[in-house]
């Protein structure tokens, strides 16, 4: 269409050309043309004539150059050469040829993948002016390309530590609606880790979960910590904590790691029968050396029904320090010195460790044998220095 009306505007300058020299008329001038030959023109002829060719001349240039597309060719291949030097880690070379690209390209795409490019190489090579000229209009453009160049933002953002910046700029990408790509939903996930916005991490992470079943390890692995941060701010009011463990799965609840959380929560507050409740249940499921060891922390409630639970336990771990360690602090609680002595002894003999070298040493003193406390406190010392 464009070429089209370039040649009409050729013609009708051509034909007001014509006009204007047959109206107006006046002298000639002599033209000599080798070898040695003479024409004579009339003057206004030779001035439209010459204009005529200057205008004719201009206006095929421009179209060879909209045909051939020179600049366009040019930015292209800059951003390949760009592109091509970003991956082999020439950075420099990167930002020289994509920062070139990025100036002289007209296509919005080409533009944003020379920008994207620059702005990244800058980035590596510390040219934090470079990379803040060819983003500084990201989040403005209205290109349908503008949500490259506002990723890149993003990313580099995220990178540099400007979490706030970088989530207030992932809101521009919101405002054209739909589902957002994975790195922009990790990206956000980062940001919100960073800035302690648990409940927006455990949102995005159901996502990703949901979209990327190959990392599903790694989501969960921070979908985990989200929840355990959330279990130390609940712990702070029952309501809230009862709430927050009751919207979980039944999958989750199962999670040792988040049970342990739970029961940490509960017993802040004094809730010791919520605690147990939730080890036991899930020493069921899945065997838990944290939780084994938390059952003896709690002991505000009926430890007798503890201890006969423990022991049932010990039917299937007959050999387990651990647990083992745990009856012999409950039995203490207990003053059952009997049993408590046989289950620190068992333990210390399957696996000596300081908790419970110092379990038997505070046992010994209750009992008035300090000489025993004594040689057991030696030990556990002799045993934390020796273990580092």
């Amino acid at each position: 269409m464009r070429l089209i009306l370039w040649v009409l505007v050729l013609f009708a300058a051509a034909v007001a050309v014509t006009y204007a020299v047959e109206e107006y008329s006046a002298g000639t001038i002599m033209v000599e043309i080798p070898p040695y030959e003479q024409k004579e023109l009339q003057l206004d002829y030779a001035i439209g004539g010459a204009l005529a060719a200057f205008f004719v001349f201009y206006v095929l240039i421009r179209m060879l150059g909209g045909l051939l597309n020179l600049s366009g060719i040019r930015s292209e291949s800059l951003m390949i050469s760009g592109m091509k030097a970003f991956l082999e880690g020439d950075y420099k070379e990167a930002k020289k040829d994509a920062a070139k690209g990025y100036k002289v390209a007209n296509e919005p795409l080409v533009k944003s993948i020379n920008a994207a490019v620059a702005a990244r190489s800058a980035h590596e090579l510390g040219d934090k002016a470079t990379y803040d000229t060819v983003l500084e209009n990201a989040e403005d453009d209205t290109s349908d390309e503008r949500s490259l160049r506002l990723i890149t933002k993003i990313d580099l953002l995220v990178r540099e530590g400007h979490y706030q910046e970088a989530l207030d700029a992932s809101k521009k990408l919101y405002q054209s609606g739909g589902l957002q790509s994975t790195l922009v939903l990790r990206l956000e996930m980062e940001a919100h880790r960073q800035l302690k916005n648990w409940d927006a991490v455990l949102e995005i992470s159901d996502i990703l979960i949901r979209r990327h079943p190959l990392n599903k390890d790694y989501f969960e692995k921070v979908k985990y910590e989200a929840h355990m941060e959330n279990f130390k701010i609940k712990a702070s009011d029952l309501g809230s904590l009862n709430k927050y463990w009751a919207s979980l799965s039944e999958y989750e609840q199962s999670n040792s790691q988040l049970a342990a959380a739970a029961a940490r929560a509960y017993m802040s507050l004094g809730e010791c029968k919520t605690a147990n409740t939730i080890i036991e249940q899930n020493v069921q499921h899945e065997w838990s050396p944290e939780l084994i060891a938390l059952y003896a922390e709690c002991l505000n409630y009926h430890v007798n029904r503890q201890i006969e639970c423990a022991e049932v336990w010990l039917k299937a771990q007959p050999n387990n320090a651990g647990l083992l360690l745990t009856l012999g602090k409950l039995c203490t609680h207990c003053e059952l010195w009997g049993k408590a002595q046989n289950y620190l002894e068992a333990s210390i003999s399957v696996e000596p460790s300081t908790k419970a070298y110092f379990a038997l040493a505070q046992l010994n003193e209750k009992l008035g044998k300090h000489e025993l406390a004594m040689d057991s406190y030696n030990k556990a010392v002799e045993l934390t220095l020796k273990n580092g």
